[in-house]
């Protein structure tokens, strides 16, 4: 059953899916403990990423069903371990403030790229330290994996600085509440077609590859990358569609001490 491609491609939808409430229910649970709770999180949670990178390192070296399975929940490991770090606040950038009112342009650019220097810094080492990983491997979809949810993240992020009219703050937790005042919601610009055209093209190329892939491991890595950018280009359209996303996961956290209110969720 593993060795259909259309159950690879639902497998991909659960697991981001799962991964996404997973660290959000870690972190709305830190949110409600001690102040340590988020360090303490991040901390314990460090052999995920070490599973990640074996597991990426381990999986490179042939090219078959059971590698390509491997590589791509590992790719996810590591992301989701710098996710987790950036939302409890361990690793996001030198500037941790909100905005001021009277700041516009490269300066407000610059200022909110300083709340997220080091994250970004960490996304781009560990894209780099996978290439590297895998570059030369007969499996490379865990490399393309983590540039998937690489491109998305940035197109993401720039869509959430200029503008969209649809922006959730429902997760945002307690250690990045400085982040909403750089956030703009109003008219779509530029940056939000090119986004979505890139990676609906994107989408297209993989599902292309999936149709003429000539071996099962080739066809179940092309559905789960063809998955994985067809869900990034819907999470940008859902910042321009009014629709209740959040609820996805909202059923299994627990309650907030303070309630927020938002309609999507792009994190």
């Amino acid at each position: 059953m593993m060795a259909s491609p259309w159950i690879a491609a639902l497998l991909a939808i659960f697991t981001w899916w799962f991964f996404t409430g997973a660290i959000l229910l870690v972190v709305r649970t830190s949110d409600s403990g001690k102040e340590v709770a988020h360090g303490r999180s991040v901390f314990l949670s460090i052999p995920i990423a070490a599973l990640g990178v074996a597991g990426l390192v381990i999986s490179t070296a042939e090219l078959n069903t059971v590698n390509v399975y491997i590589s791509f929940i590992s790719a996810l490991l590591v992301w989701g371990w710098i996710e987790l770090a950036f939302l409890a606040g361990i690793i996001t950038g030198p500037e941790r403030t909100i905005c001021p009112n009277d700041i516009k342009g490269w300066d407000k650019f610059y200022r909110a790229y300083s709340t997220l220097m080091h994250h970004e810094l960490l996304l781009a080492g560990s894209m780099l330290v996978i290439v590297i990983i895998c570059t030369n491997g007969a499996n490379t979809f865990g490399m393309w994996t983590y540039l998937i949810l690489f491109v998305a993240r940035i197109s993401a992020k720039l869509n959430l600085f200029f503008g969209v009219p649809q922006i959730n703050t429902e997760f945002v937790p307690k250690p990045l509440e400085h982040l909403k005042s750089y956030f703009t919601q109003g008219r779509i610009t530029i940056a939000f077609p090119i986004g979505v055209t890139f990676l609906s093209f994107a989408t297209a190329c993989f599902a292309e590859r999936w149709t003429v892939s000539e071996t099962s491991a080739q066809a179940i890595g092309f559905a789960l990358l063809t998955s994985m950018a067809a869900l990034a280009t819907i999470e940008h359209w859902l910042m321009v569609v009014p629709l209740p996303d959040a609820k996805l996961w909202r059923w299994m956290l627990p309650t907030p001490n303070t309630a927020k209110t938002g309609d999507n969720h792009e994190l």
